[in-house]
C-alpha cells in the first residue's frame, strides 16, 4: 500500500474528528463537538475498523447509540431547492382544493384563500413597483371590530379601490381585509363580477355594509361614484359631493368608526380631456374617456401613466357614543358627512404641496 496516503493523528482533521464531515457535526452541549470552544484537543481515541460509521452512514459524534440521518447537500446548505419545493408543493395543494370544491366562501361570495394567494399576489407589482404606493396612518385604521374607511375616487378606472385594498390588506399589523363596496355597473360585467364577488367586494347599499361592519369587517366606501373617478382632468382632486350621507347613517348603526382616506396619484393616470358621451349613451356606461393616449393608441392607450400614489388614512371619528335614533338625524349626517369630506379634501391639498412629482 505504498501509495496509501496516511493522515497523522495529530493532525487538526483529526482532533476534530475526521472520520465525520464538517457540515454534519453536532454542536449542542456536551456533544463531542462542543469541547473545542476552551481552546484544547478533543481526546482522540483508536477506533477498531474506522471506517465502519462511515460505511454505514452513522457519525461517529452522533452520540451514544444516536444515529444521524444523511441530509441532502442541497438541502443541509438550505439552497433554495427546498423553498421551490414547498411552492410547489403549497401550489398543487391549492389547486387541488380548487378542483375538489375544499374551500370556504362567506355569504357575499368572499373567497379568502384565493384572494390571498392569487389575486392580491396579482395586484402587488402594481402597487410596490409600478405606482410605488406610499401608505401613511395605517395604524388608524382599528386592529378589530368594524370601521368604515370614506375615501376620495379618482382615475378614471377604479384602480384606485383595488390599490386601497392591496395597502390595507400588507400594511396593518392585525392583517386586515377590506371589503369594498361597489357599483351596481360591476355586478353586470362578466368574469368582473366573479372576480370582484370573490376578492371580497358587495354592492353599495346599506344593508350590506350594515351586516358587515357589524360582523366586524373593515368597509371600504368612495362616495362621489361616478361623479369623482368620471370628472375631468381640470378638477383633478377637488371632491365632489358625497350624496346624501347615506354611509354615515350606516356607521352611525353600526356604531363604527369612520376613518377618512385621501389618495394622491390616481387622478393622473389617464388624464380625461374629453368625454364622448353619444357613445357612452349607445355603450350604457357612465362616460366615455378621451384622454392623450386613448383612444388614439389603440390598447396601448389602456396603459395608465406610472405616477408616485400616496394613500394616508387620517384619525378616525367615533360614532359609538350616539344615540340609536341618531341615525335618523338629518342634521347630524349633513354634519358628520362635511366634517369627513372637509378632513379628506384638506389632506389631500397637504400632500400634494408635499408631493415632489407627480412620477417620484
Amino acid at each position: 500500500m505504498a501509495d496509501a496516503k496516511v493522515i497523522p493523528f495529530d493532525d487538526d482533521r483529526s482532533r476534530s474528528g475526521g472520520a465525520s464531515r464538517p457540515a454534519r457535526r453536532r454542536t449542542g452541549a456536551g456533544g463531542p463537538g462542543s469541547g473545542r470552544g476552551d481552546g484544547s484537543a478533543a481526546p482522540v481515541s483508536a477506533l477498531p475498523g474506522a471506517q465502519v460509521p462511515e460505511l454505514s452512514g452513522v457519525s461517529p459524534e452522533a452520540g451514544e447509540g444516536g444515529q444521524e440521518p444523511r441530509q441532502d447537500a442541497a438541502d443541509a446548505a438550505g439552497s433554495p431547492a427546498g423553498g421551490w419545493e414547498r411552492r410547489i408543493a403549497g401550489g398543487l395543494a391549492f389547486l387541488r382544493r380548487r378542483v375538489t370544491g375544499d374551500y370556504d366562501v362567506d355569504e357575499f361570495g368572499y373567497d379568502e384563500e384565493l384572494t390571498d394567494q392569487v389575486l392580491m399576489s396579482l395586484l402587488r407589482p402594481l402597487a410596490d413597483k409600478y405606482f410605488r404606493v406610499e401608505v401613511k396612518g395605517i395604524e388608524n385604521i382599528p386592529s378589530d371590530g368594524g370601521a368604515l374607511i370614506v375615501a376620495n375616487h379618482s382615475g378614471t378606472l377604479p384602480l384606485d379601490g383595488l390599490m386601497l385594498q392591496v395597502a390595507v390588506h400588507d400594511n396593518h399589523p392585525a392583517d386586515r381585509h377590506l371589503r369594498l363596496l361597489a357599483a351596481d355597473l360591476v355586478f353586470h360585467l362578466p368574469v368582473v363580477n366573479e372576480l370582484a364577488r370573490k376578492a371580497g367586494h358587495t354592492l353599495a347599499c346599506a344593508e350590506d355594509a350594515q351586516r358587515l361592519l357589524e360582523a366586524g369587517e373593515i368597509v371600504g366606501v368612495m362616495p362621489e361614484g361616478f361623479k369623482g373617478i368620471g370628472k375631468p382632468f381640470g378638477e383633478r382632486y377637488k371632491l365632489q359631493r358625497f350624496g346624501r350621507g347615506g354611509f354615515v347613517s350606516t356607521a352611525l348603526r353600526a356604531g363604527a368608526p369612520i376613518v377618512p382616506c385621501s389618495i394622491v396619484g390616481a387622478e393622473e393616470i389617464y388624464p380625461m380631456i374629453g368625454n364622448a358621451k353619444t357613445l357612452a349613451r349607445l355603450l350604457g356606461i357612465p362616460y366615455f374617456p378621451i384622454t392623450p393616449t386613448f383612444p388614439w393608441l389603440g390598447p396601448l392607450g389602456a396603459l395608465p401613466l406610472p405616477t408616485k400614489w400616496t394613500i394616508q388614512f387620517g384619525e378616525p371619528i367615533p360614532t359609538d357614543g350616539y344615540p340609536p335614533e341618531a341615525a335618523e338625524d338629518p342634521m347630524l349626517m349633513f354634519n358628520l358627512t362635511d366634517q369627513v369630506r372637509e378632513q379628506i379634501q384638506h389632506t389631500l391639498y397637504k400632500l400634494l404641496v408635499q408631493r415632489r412629482s407627480v412620477f417620484f
